[in-house]
C-alpha cells in the first residue's frame, strides 16, 4: 500500500509553500504576537482567494471539491510557518461538522463563508478548568434561545459563529450561534499562543439553530474531533520538520572549540532524536489521512493514534530546538519560542495528551475484543 502523496498533491505543497513563503514570514506571527489584531486577516483573506479554505468542501458550497488529502497536504505547510490564521477552527472543526450533519440550508448558509474566509466559526465546549466532557456542559437551550459561558474557547474573541455544545431536554446538542448579536459578550483570555488566540463567551438569550439530531451533540463532536485531530497533527508534523530544520541549520553553523556544535556526540544524539520523533509522527500522520480521506473503520483508531505521536513529536522538536540553540534560543529575538508556543497551544487543542492516551487505549481495546465478541 502506497501511503505517499500524488504527484498533483505534492505539486500542490509546492504551491501552498511558495505562497506562504511569500505571505507568512517569520515576521507575520511576530506581528501578532506584538499588534492587537487576533490574527493575519490579510493572509486569512489570502488563503480564502487561493482557495486553500475550501480545498476539502464541495464546489457546489463554494468550496474547491478536492479533498481530505489536500486539507492535509495544506495543513502541513501551514504548520511549517507557524501561520497565525484560525483554520484549525473553522476549516477542520466547523466546515467539518456542518459537512458531517448539517441541513442543506445550513450548508448553503455557512460553508461558503468558510471557504472564503468571509467568516470565521470556533467551537464552544468548555465551561472553565477541567476536563470537558459531556457530563461538564451546562449551558441551557431554551425555546430556541441560549444560555450561558464558554472558557477557554479557541478563536473565541474574534469568530463569527461559534458551534455551541449545550444542553436542552433530549440532551446535549450541538448549535448554531451568530456570535454578531447583542446577547453575546465575549473577552480575550492570556494564552501560551496569542496567535491562536483564546476567549470567553457569555450567551445571554442568543439565537440557537439545532446543529445535527437532538441529544446527539456529543457523538458528533467526537466524529469532529477524529477528523480535526488528523489535520492538526499534520499542522504538528509541518511545525516539527521545521524545528528540526532549524536546530540543524544553527548546529552546522554555530561554532565552539573550534568547530561546529553538530560534530559533538550530545547534539548528534539531540538532532537524532528529533528526526526519530518527527518520522514516526508523519508515519502514524500518513495512516490517518488515509482512514479520513477513504472513511475506513480504522479512522477512530488511526485518528487517536495520530494525535498522540504528532503531539509528542511537536512538543519534543520544539523544546529540544530551544537547547540546540542554547542561550539564544531562549531569547525574544530568534524564533524557537513561535514553535514552543504552537507546540504547546496545539498540545490541548481537541482535549489534553492524556485524553487522547486514554481514547486510544480504550479504542485498541475494544477493536481487540470485537472478534472474540462476535
Amino acid at each position: 500500500m502506497n501511503f505517499d502523496f500524488s504527484d498533483d498533491q505534492k505539486q500542490l505543497r509546492d504551491q501552498v509553500r511558495r505562497f506562504l513563503a511569500d505571505r507568512c514570514p517569520p515576521s507575520a506571527p511576530r506581528a501578532i504576537l506584538e499588534g492587537p489584531e487576533p490574527f493575519d486577516r490579510a493572509l486569512y483573506a489570502g488563503l480564502g482567494e487561493m482557495g486553500f479554505l475550501g480545498a476539502a468542501i464541495p464546489e457546489e458550497y463554494g468550496g474547491v471539491g478536492l479533498g481530505q488529502l489536500e486539507l492535509c497536504v495544506i495543513a502541513e505547510e501551514l504548520g511549517r510557518v507557524n501561520a497565525p490564521v484560525p483554520v484549525a477552527s473553522s476549516i477542520y472543526q466547523v466546515a467539518q461538522a456542518l459537512l458531517l450533519a448539517g441541513t442543506e440550508a445550513q450548508k448553503q448558509a455557512w460553508l461558503p463563508k468558510l471557504a472564503s474566509g468571509e467568516v470565521v466559526g470556533c467551537v464552544a465546549l468548555a465551561e472553565g478548568a477541567g476536563k470537558v466532557s459531556e457530563t461538564a456542559i451546562h449551558a441551557q437551550v431554551s425555546g430556541g434561545k441560549l444560555t450561558g459561558t464558554k472558557a477557554p474557547v479557541a478563536d473565541g474573541d474574534c469568530a463569527d459563529v461559534a458551534l455551541v455544545a449545550a444542553r436542552e431536554a433530549a440532551g446535549v446538542s450541538l448549535w448554531i450561534v451568530d456570535l454578531t448579536g447583542a446577547d453575546v459578550t465575549r473577552e480575550t483570555l492570556e494564552s501560551i499562543d496569542p496567535t491562536r488566540s483564546q476567549g470567553r463567551i457569555v450567551f445571554d438569550g442568543a439565537p440557537a439553530e439545532r446543529l445535527g439530531e437532538a441529544g446527539q451533540g456529543w457523538r458528533l463532536v467526537a466524529d469532529m474531533h477524529d477528523r480535526a485531530a488528523i489535520l492538526i497533527a499534520f499542522e504538528q508534523v509541518g511545525g516539527s520538520d521545521r524545528a528540526l530544520e532549524m536546530a540543524r541549520d544553527y548546529a552546522l553553523d554555530r561554532m565552539a572549540f573550534g568547530r561546529p556544535i553538530a560534530s559533538f556526540q550530545a547534539v548528534k544524539h539531540m538532532l537524532a532524536d528529533m528526526y526519530v520523533s518527527a518520522t514516526l509522527a508523519r508515519s502514524n500522520a500518513y495512516y490517518g489521512a488515509w482512514a479520513l480521506s477513504t472513511g475506513a473503520a480504522e479512522l477512530p483508531v488511526a485518528a487517536a493514534t495520530a494525535r498522540v505521536s504528532a503531539t509528542q513529536s511537536f512538543q519534543h522538536c520544539a523544546k529540544n530546538n530551544i537547547q540546540v540553540h542554547g542561550g539564544m534560543g531562549f531569547t525574544w529575538a530568534f524564533d524557537c519560542h513561535l514553535f514552543y508556543r504552537r507546540a504547546n497551544g496545539l498540545a490541548l487543542v481537541l482535549g489534553s495528551q492524556s485524553t487522547w492516551e486514554d481514547l486510544l487505549i480504550d479504542r485498541l481495546r475494544q477493536r481487540n475484543d470485537a472478534p472474540a465478541a462476535a
